[in-house]
């Protein structure tokens, strides 16, 4: 699998502090090895726009689409709770 950030999603990386920049990369990493690892809780977020979201942190998500070999993420927002 192929792993691209889509240019709002890498806006919003660039915004994060460099500690999470790096949980991010390796959250980003375990999605390449294995979508289903336990840290990154990846789950179908929209069923009709087949949107997946996974954890960064407690508070940080990504939300993402597989496209053939690749998982495109669409942005890194804060998880409203």
């Amino acid at each position: 699998m192929r792993f691209t950030l889509s240019s709002r999603a890498l806006r919003d990386y660039q915004k994060l502090s460099p500690k999470l920049m790096k949980i991010a990369d390796k959250q980003f990493s375990f999605l390449l090895r294995n979508i289903r690892h336990p840290s990154l809780r990846a789950k179908k977020y929209d069923e009709t726009r087949s949107i997946w979201q996974a954890r960064i942190s407690d508070n940080l998500r990504f939300y993402f689409k597989i496209r053939g070999d690749e998982y495109y993420v669409l942005t890194i927002v804060k998880h409203p709770k």
